[in-house]
């Protein structure tokens, strides 16, 4: 079984999986780019019904952090945007609309035709950027024999777009969104359910992700190592953001596969 080396310690590892929005692409040139759409044309569609929506909420609903334009900078990586399914934001803002004067059922309706209008300028942007050394990780895992997945808040259709987006769908033998499942992040369905297509044991399966969910994930699931990602790991706060993190790093360069000198 090949090993998994992060700053030197070797992790032996059948599997791999990876969340998606932070860990394999960037986040906010993915989605700071949908939640701008999406809050436009929400506050649009409640000028229309003459409502008014206060835009200096968006932080506190979404879990964003704005420029001095507006535009998304950064995320909470425990927020609900890097954490939450797609249905829990629609819950976020169709309470909005509810507070604002809507029914729940119009409030419902406003938010899938702002979700539209978002999927419609994802798809002629197609802004999804794999992070740096992404590429070259994982044609070395493939060339080790190493089996991948991707685990996900967001839904499987969208992710295997987004993937595709990248051009490397094909390095995934499994992609499990958070609609396949009962529980997603932090409780282990997603990556048991990953497990299961790959036919491995947990216990032989690392996970890279963004966020403690997604940490605690794979200490519910008894992963083999659970490995944080975020550009400032070298810092002390990103112990605080990733506590239940086996291993922490800034980039794909500082992981690497290879096989102990006394193996076969």
């Amino acid at each position: 079984m090949p090993d998994l080396i992060i700053h030197n310690r070797a992790y032996k590892v059948a599997g791999i999986l990876f969340d998606k929005d932070g860990t394999l692409l960037d986040f906010i040139a993915m989605w700071g780019c949908w939640s701008e759409s999406v809050f436009e044309a929400f506050a649009q569609q409640l000028r229309k019904r003459g409502l008014t929506f206060q835009a200096d909420i968006v932080p506190r609903l979404w879990g964003t952090i704005h420029g001095k334009d507006g535009g998304i900078t950064d995320y909470d990586r425990n927020g609900p945007l890097a954490m939450g399914s797609m249905n829990d934001l629609y819950a976020v803002l169709s309470w909005q609309s509810y507070q604002a004067g809507l029914s729940w059922a119009e409030s419902m309706e406003l938010v899938q035709q702002c979700k539209q209008h978002a999927d419609r300028e994802l798809e002629r942007l197609r802004p999804a950027q794999p992070l740096p050394g992404l590429h070259a990780f994982l044609a070395s895992c493939k060339e080790h024999g190493i089996k991948l997945g991707v685990v996900t808040a967001d839904d499987t259709q969208a992710a295997e777009r987004h993937l595709a987006w990248m051009g490397i769908r094909s390095y995934f033998d499994a992609v499990v969104g958070s609609d396949l499942v009962e529980l997603g992040k932090p409780f282990p369905d997603m990556l048991q359910q990953a497990c299961r297509k790959l036919s491995l044991s947990c216990s032989d399966t690392a996970i890279i992700g963004d966020t403690n969910g997604d940490m605690r994930m794979g200490l519910a699931a008894g992963a083999a190592v659970s490995v944080g990602i975020h550009e400032a790991a070298e810092s002390a706060p990103v112990a605080q953001l990733l506590p239940d993190a086996n291993e922490w790093i800034s980039g794909y360069s500082q992981l690497s596969i290879g096989r102990r000198s006394n193996e076969s």
